[in-house]
């Protein structure tokens, strides 16, 4: 059976973009380098961040095509991340809103790449 566990992000910058991440997930990447850096994240997910400008072969997408999904425990949790990352400055693309899955709200990191924050609902 294949398990997918790791995640490449196309970045503009990986050092700033690392920095980001460390702030929101409370932890240091494990390599940063000018053209990547990288998380291990306690769930076993590794968060690649590599310069879109080196990577091969040449990537045609930026960031906004698709989302890093963080679920929590519940909409407690989902209003405290979005103050907390609101009060931090990150961009908000979407407030807190129950949707058909469960509750949510959507960041933006530098890059457009979106961040959403989610409690399952209504199983």
């Amino acid at each position: 059976m294949i398990s997918p566990n790791y995640v490449l992000l196309y970045v503009d910058d990986p050092v700033a973009s690392a920095a980001f991440y460390a702030d929101l997930l409370g932890q240091q990447p494990v390599d940063t380098a000018p053209t990547f850096s990288l998380f291990m994240l306690e769930n076993g997910l590794r968060l690649g961040l590599w310069s879109r400008h080196t990577v091969e072969p040449k990537a045609l997408a930026s960031g906004g095509g698709s989302e890093l999904c963080i679920s929590v425990a519940d909409r407690t949790v989902v209003n405290d991340m979005h103050a907390d990352w609101s009060a931090r400055g990150v961009a908000i693309a979407q407030r807190p809103v129950a949707m058909d899955f469960g509750y949510t709200f959507v960041a933006v990191d530098r890059d457009g790449h979106r961040l959403r924050v989610f409690v399952r609902e209504g199983e």
